[in-house]
């Protein structure tokens, strides 16, 4: 079985979580760029975490024969804050790096003004860059929030057919499904969905432009989630080739939009952490 979350945040997990990833059978990830988990007080820390998603995260995954691609962005809840905003000028000379596979995570978090304009600026820093978009639809309000999402989608240059709408759910899966974006559900514990609901939109919706992933983060989160479904779904009487083409080529397709996406390190196997991954941790 092979796998790929197509959103998962490495660089708030261990290397244990990457062994057990790829003993699951996760031969692949793309993290996307996200909140700090606090204030940030300057925009050259949006810097240095960005050079971390694109050098170290890469290299950590790929000692266990893991193919780590990120998405940048400046996310929905920072976009808030002024200090942060110098962000979006310094994007575009991130998003032509090879590993950067799409801009994200943008969208909304509480609808305002501020986050209006950080979303439709990348919208259009994607479509400049021939990269597709990652979207957050918001944790509140998450109808609306997506409504007010796919009407920027509109009215951007960005096809809707290159943007990735997450964190959906029931309440939410029809209009995206209408709107010919493809659509990303997180299985999170507690808090968006779990693998019988997912198991059942699957059963319901069908296989087409549909990615599970993990999203698992600093949270109370568990980075085998993926593999729960698959599990799940062949339990339920999904076959392997149905398994395949949601778990593995549906983000396969979506993130080889950007033209960079390069699985290499996902055929190479789990390797032993040499005395390069021990400096580095010294």
């Amino acid at each position: 079985m092979r796998l790929f979350d197509p959103h998962i945040h490495m660089t708030s997990r261990t290397t244990d979580d990457y062994r057990s990833m790829r003993a699951a059978g996760v031969h692949a990830v793309v993290e996307p760029s996200f909140w700090l988990g606090q204030p940030r007080t300057s925009p050259a820390s949006f810097l240095d975490y960005f050079d971390s998603l694109l050098g170290w995260e890469p290299f950590r995954a790929a000692q266990y024969g893991i193919a780590h691609h990120c998405t940048l962005a400046l996310n929905p809840k920072e976009a808030n804050d002024p200090r942060c905003a110098p962000v979006l000028d310094e994007l575009p000379r991130y998003l032509v790096k090879d590993q950067v596979v799409a801009v994200g995570e943008i969208g909304y978090d509480s609808m305002t003004p501020a986050e209006d304009t950080a979303l439709a600026t990348q919208l259009q820093l994607a479509a400049d860059h021939g990269l597709p978009a990652l979207v957050h639809t918001p944790h509140r309000d998450k109808l609306t929030g997506l409504r007010r999402t796919l009407d920027l989608v509109r009215e951007s240059a960005l096809p809707a057919e290159r943007v990735l709408v997450d964190h959906l759910n029931e309440t939410t899966v029809d209009l995206a499904a209408d709107s010919g974006c493809w659509l990303g559900f997180s299985v999170y514990p507690d808090t968006k969905m779990d693998e019988e609901r997912m198991v059942a939109i699957l059963r319901t919706h069908g296989l087409e432009r549909i990615l599970v992933n993990s999203a698992a983060d600093w949270g109370h989160s568990d980075p085998l989630k993926i593999r729960k479904v698959a599990d799940l779904m062949l339990a339920e009487g999904f076959t392997d080739d149905d398994v395949d083409r949601v778990l593995w080529r549906n983000p396969v397709a979506f993130y080889g939009l950007s033209g960079r996406l390069n699985l290499d390190a996902s055929a190479t196997g789990p390797t032993h952490e040499g005395n390069s991954l021990q400096r580095g941790g010294e």
